[in-house]
């Protein structure tokens, strides 16, 4: 036999202790991700950390399409909505239109000023910011 048993065991701490390391410098390192429960939107709060989500994040990718498709389908209903009874109309885009994706850091950065917004429904929080930034002229 080549090797004692005493180095095999060293060997073994120190790779078990490597592995360690590198994996609690991962998730000190990991860049600030969505929780779970934002996904059911519940509050802006859940809306604004899904939307915040840090793009070197590994649920980057579904955060910000969730983000995305929470706000395109509240305003297509909207639309549809506003569409049968124009008198419900209260949010009007400019032409051409923000972009998405430009509109969304616009609202992360409104409701920033607004700490106390947080905590309404994500839905209101959206319509407030865009009442607020595109209203109809009557």
């Amino acid at each position: 036999m080549l090797f004692s048993r005493k180095p095999l065991v060293f060997v073994r701490s120190l790779c078990l202790l490597s592995v360690t390391l590198l994996t609690a410098f991962a998730f000190v390192t990991t860049a600030r991700a969505a929780n779970p429960n934002n996904f059911q939107v519940r509050t802006a709060a859940d809306l604004v950390a899904l939307c915040g989500t840090d793009p070197s994040a590994p649920d980057y990718p579904q955060a910000i399409a969730f983000c995305h498709g929470y706000v395109v389908g509240a305003y297509a209903y909207y639309s549809a909505s506003a569409a049968a009874d124009p008198n419900l109309r209260f949010v009007c885009l400019p032409n051409p239109a923000p972009a998405r994706s430009q509109a969304i850091a616009d609202y992360l950065a409104w409701i920033k000023t607004r700490p106390n917004e947080t905590a309404a429904p994500a839905i209101d929080s959206v319509f407030r910011y865009l009442g607020e930034h595109y209203p109809c002229k009557k």
